[in-house]
């Protein structure tokens, strides 16, 4: 039961990646929600920079979609708390280019800490 319950959170979690990603390609404005103040979306570099951030969060999405379907709980559970890194990262990136402690703490904080949590249902279920 609760590795059924962890199974669909990582689905949402891997949805919710990819939308994030893709979202990039047609509301490139959508970054400034990133939390990186005075964020340049309109021009060309800005763009090329968010496609790439983009593909690469589709990607990562992807990737708990492989997991889902066909490894272990125990595995996915080893790479979801593996990808727990790449929120706290975002955090510590925002927090060092001074944006707003509500992206810090309230996007890429509590993603990590959702993630960690279902990564240890995962882990020992």
């Amino acid at each position: 039961m609760l590795t059924n319950i962890a199974n669909v959170l990582v689905g949402l979690i891997g949805a919710g990646i990819i939308f994030m990603g893709a979202r990039a390609f047609w509301a490139p404005q959508a970054a400034v929600g990133f939390g990186i103040p005075d964020t340049p979306t309109a021009d060309r570099t800005s763009q090329a920079w968010l496609s790439v951030k983009a593909v690469r969060d589709m990607a990562s999405g992807l990737f708990i979609f492989i997991l889902l379907a066909g490894a272990t709980p125990h595995l996915l559970g080893w790479f979801l708390l593996a990808a727990t890194g790449i929120p706290v990262g975002d955090a510590l990136i925002v927090l060092r280019s001074n944006g707003p402690r509500a992206a810090v703490y309230g996007i890429h904080g509590t993603t990590a800490v959702v993630m960690l949590a279902v990564s240890m249902l995962l882990l020992l279920a």
